[in-house]
């Protein structure tokens, strides 16, 4: 199988990592891989959103599995806007798409799940539906939605803000986040590989979580004490951080193990923050 990779971010890297073996050719884009150092067994196209090289596009279309990772924006997806007629025509491809479960919006900390109408009111949100949309129709049913809770992993964790003195213990009565540890992301992108059909699936841990437990759970693993708490009310945070505060659900991931089969290394924060500390996270 020839993977090529739009958007070599955190996630797509760890899935390359732990899976690359699987295939026999891999490609991906980055905005200017000459800033940036090689990834060994990855042939680095650059990619910023508009005018593709013409090594890029035949990749592209040789590819047999597409892995999408480039967020939308306000004029749409820009990997569609460049490669969408070349992905229309020619051989049949398997295509991931990495969105996120904030498309299903503020559910008052109630159960989602994959048949729960989404009824976001964030515009990036509305973007993220408007691409699934798009590459669902774009890859004729050979889609495959993986839409992803709150990413941590090694480097980018509690533990890890602690240690820098950025964690904050913001208090939201009723507010709960989801999040998935970058290792189980991996274990579903090539779960999806290898299943054929579209379809889409919450990507997200076992345990709903108010955001100052993760954070006191970290602390405690440090032996240090953690921030003091605040009031979301009162507290001094960009529109940006405020905005993922409107949205509170606990995300169901049954369709994940139930018809992707997949099995969580770290089912929920603590199994996680466990495993990096011991790794020598936050140190």
């Amino acid at each position: 199988m020839r993977l090529f990779i739009l958007g070599l971010g955190y996630s797509a890297r760890h899935f390359v990592a732990r899976f690359g073996g699987t295939f026999s050719h891999i490609a991906g884009t980055m905005r200017d891989p000459t800033t940036q150092e090689a990834i060994p067994g990855i042939e680095m196209h650059p990619f910023s959103g508009s005018g593709p090289t013409d090594a890029t596009i035949e990749r592209i279309s040789a590819a047999d599995i597409l892995l999408i990772s480039i967020p939308p924006g306000s004029a749409g997806d820009p990997a569609i806007a460049a490669f969408g007629d070349v992905l229309a025509t020619g051989r049949h491809r398997r295509i991931i798409y990495l969105s996120t479960i904030g498309v299903y919006g503020d559910h008052g900390g109630a159960w989602v799940d994959e048949s729960t109408q989404p009824q976001t009111t964030l515009d990036r949100a509305r973007m993220r539906l408007a691409a699934e949309r798009a590459w669902t129709e774009v890859a004729r049913g050979n889609a495959a939605i993986l839409r992803l809770a709150g990413i941590y992993g090694p480097g980018r964790n509690a533990l890890a803000t602690l240690r820098t003195g950025t964690a904050r213990r913001i208090i939201k009565p009723g507010q709960v986040f989801n999040r998935i540890h970058v290792d189980d992301i991996a274990s579903a992108i090539m779960a999806a590989v290898r299943r054929e059909g579209g379809g889409s699936w919450n990507v997200c841990d076992d345990e709903p979580t108010p955001p100052q437990d993760v954070i006191a759970y970290a602390a405690k693993l440090m032996g240090v004490a953690p921030p003091a708490e605040e009031a979301f009310a009162a507290a001094e945070m960009s529109a940006m951080a405020r905005s993922f505060y409107s949205s509170s659900a606990r995300v169901s991931n049954a369709r994940l193990k139930r018809e992707l089969g997949v099995t969580l290394a770290y089912p929920t924060y603590r199994h996680g923050l466990d495993a990096l500390w011991h790794a020598g996270d936050g140190r």
